[in-house]
């Protein structure tokens, strides 16, 4: 018998990432057998990215239940099948009572009053074609529904990914700060022991000034980012947000042209104008089924006075009459339904071009990201080369410093550039991630 919880306190891993193995293994007891074995040697490394993606995958489910433009178009969507059984139900019954002021004489007696119910059906075909044009309707809703839920997503991932950017920001600027003060202070003894000058001191209190005052646009753009990513949740202003400290990097998996043909045909913007032609044509064939007679049956009762007439027998005198009657509409005006044909082979020829034209944007637009996401990869590429040199190089120099006692200074100053290249590689691997959240919102995802 395996003791799980053993294995989880050897491995350090919670349950909560436990449980995203778990997803992750298809809640397969044989694969959280095998993953769990794999974490022995892997989940060291992968956890803290594991972590930080189930918590983004969390925001995303919150923004999901509680942003209140997404569920004003899931309202839009249910609004628009409650049309379907309206356009799908049968004319309302008809029912009439009639009182003869003047009683009609006949045979068995007076005729004193009617009553009449009568059902309309209209040709076949007609109530069904309405339904399905009133479903691609509200299919077409549902994909602006999923269209809304899709930019939500994206608007969540990049919102998180520059948050955790401007936060690194802050860090290395507080580090920055850190090197420059310890710089100043080596610069004043030096100024003060001559063998440096005064414009050595102003060229670091120039740079602190820039840095402090960077450092308190980056504090407030930290605010305002930590607001809009709680309002997209639809949650407190001052809702804690985790954030990792090292963020993963996204990659894409398709081919550029498998990326392209995923837009074309799942993009729900597409998507919506495929249902709205699909709606016009049905509109059409209703149209024309319209231009057929609809079907009347009735039934009516007439109740009859009696006479007072020696010559009817009982069961004559006063009977009440009664029959049904069969009946046709003639569709004579038949101008609106030929307008109404006529308009949806217009409408499906307008939303055939707006689709060509949106597949155009959306192609361009494409092209736009993917050449975001190629030079970010080139850009990880390149600072993580740059990280490299410039910690070879400042090893060097703390080597050079620990023998001799010189070049303090350069070591501050590679330092500071060992950190403009770690930032610059963080905003590199946060283009990455922004431009992956774009094209998977451009396919739908």
């Amino acid at each position: 018998m395996i003791n799980f919880k053993n294995m989880m306190e050897k491995i350090k891993i919670n349950k909560r990432d436990f449980n995203l193995l778990l997803r992750f293994a298809g809640r397969k007891p044989g694969m959280a057998v095998l993953v769990l074995f794999s974490a022995l040697f892997l989940l060291p490394a992968m956890t803290p990215g594991v972590q930080a993606q189930y918590e983004l995958e969390q925001y995303l489910i919150t923004a999901a239940q509680n942003n209140p433009g997404l569920k004003a178009k899931f309202n839009a969507y249910m609004a628009g099948m409650e049309k379907v059984p309206q356009v799908g139900g049968l004319p309302d019954m008809s029912f009439a009572f009639g009182y003869f002021i003047r009683p009609v004489e006949t045979r068995y007696g007076p005729q004193r009053a009617k009553l009449s119910i009568a059902q309309t059906f209209p040709w076949f075909g007609l109530l069904s074609t309405r339904e399905d044009a009133a479903t691609e309707n509200a299919r077409a809703l549902y994909e602006a529904f999923e269209e809304s839920k899709s930019k939500l997503y994206y608007e969540v991932r990049s919102t998180y990914y520059e948050l955790y950017f401007v936060q690194r920001s802050i860090e290395i600027s507080l580090e920055n700060i850190d090197i420059l003060n310890t710089l100043y202070q080596l610069t004043l003894v030096k100024i003060e022991s001559g063998t440096s000058s005064l414009v050595d001191g102003f060229r670091v209190e120039m740079d602190l000034n820039d840095i402090k005052n960077q450092l308190a646009l980056l504090r407030d753009t930290e605010n305002e980012i930590r607001i809009r990513f709680n309002r997209l949740l639809n949650v407190p202003d001052n809702s804690p947000i985790v954030v990792p400290d090292e963020l993963w990097q996204d990659n894409v998996i398709l081919t550029k042209e498998a990326m392209l043909d995923s837009i074309s045909s799942n993009n729900h913007e597409i998507r919506q104008i495929d249902h709205r032609i699909t709606a016009w044509e049905k509109t059409g064939a209703a149209a024309q089924k319209a231009f057929s007679p609809n079907i009347q049956l009735g039934f009516d009762y007439i109740f009859v006075g009696t006479y007072e007439n020696p010559g009817l027998t009982e069961s004559q005198n006063g009977r009440d009459a009664m029959f049904a009657r069969l009946g046709v509409t003639i569709p004579l005006y038949g101008k609106k339904y030929k307008g109404l044909i006529k308009e949806s082979t217009l409408q499906m020829e307008k939303e055939g071009y707006l689709k060509d034209d949106k597949i155009n944007r959306l192609s361009v637009v494409f092209e736009g990201v993917y050449k975001n996401y190629r030079d970010a990869l080139r850009r990880v590429d390149l600072y993580l080369t740059q990280y490299g040199l410039a910690n070879q190089s400042l090893n060097i120099l703390m080597e050079q410093y620990a023998s001799d006692g010189k070049n303090f200074v350069e070591v501050l100053r590679m330092q500071r550039k060992l950190l403009e290249y770690e930032l610059k590689l963080d905003r590199a691997r946060t283009d990455v991630n922004a431009a992956v959240a774009f094209i998977d919102y451009m396919m739908g995802h």
